[in-house]
């Protein structure tokens, strides 16, 4: 929860200043939160895709103009459609001491053995959603899945967390499975 993020107030508010900020590299963002005013501010448009890049669900710390530090997290995201350009982002305000829904990525390690008899790996989920205290939440998870076989998979209810995370995704979701051929052309006809 180290990352902090400049939170400057937004100027102007018409369609004209709005484009000219994203020209100069500032996003037009909005904070909320319950039981706290909504401000429309601007971020340095090269700061936050370093941020998205790095853990696009991190906790920041937000500073704004007058020099507070808001704990936030990034809500939504608007982008061009061509593109993929930043157009707009939505902060929302973190209570630490109340628990929040948030998503979780995970990361596939290693090669399964089922790969190498002949078996196609199918990813379903890279994310499970989890109900935890702000400062439990994990960025990421990794999962090694060397030992599956063809035919095997991975639930979400395989999945172990550290205790203090409540998983909401449903247990019996699939993640990864290994195929086998034989059932990829069953499937197909």
């Amino acid at each position: 929860m180290s990352t902090f993020i400049q939170l400057n107030k937004r100027t102007g508010e018409t369609r004209s200043h709005l484009n000219q900020a994203r020209k100069q590299g500032r996003i037009p963002a909005v904070l909320y939160g319950i039981g706290k005013d909504t401000l429309s501010l601007e971020v340095n448009e090269k700061e936050m895709l370093n941020i998205l890049k790095k853990n696009p669900r991190a906790i920041l710390q937000g500073k704004t103009s007058d020099d507070k530090v808001l704990p936030i997290v990034v809500q939504n995201i608007q982008r061009e459609t061509l593109s993929g350009k930043l157009l707009h982002i939505d902060f929302h305000h973190v209570n630490m001491t109340e628990s929040m829904d948030s998503k979780v990525t995970i990361h596939f390690l290693g090669e399964a053995i089922g790969l190498k008899s002949g078996g196609v790996l199918q990813i379903e989920k890279y994310e499970v959603e989890v109900r935890c205290m702000p400062g439990n939440l994990p960025t990421s998870m990794e999962v090694d899945i060397s030992g599956l076989d063809a035919g095997d998979q991975l639930l979400v209810s395989d999945l172990i967390f550290q205790d203090g995370i409540e998983v909401l995704t449903d247990p019996n979701t699939v993640m990864i499975q290994i195929k086998t051929v034989h059932e990829e052309v069953e499937a197909s006809a």
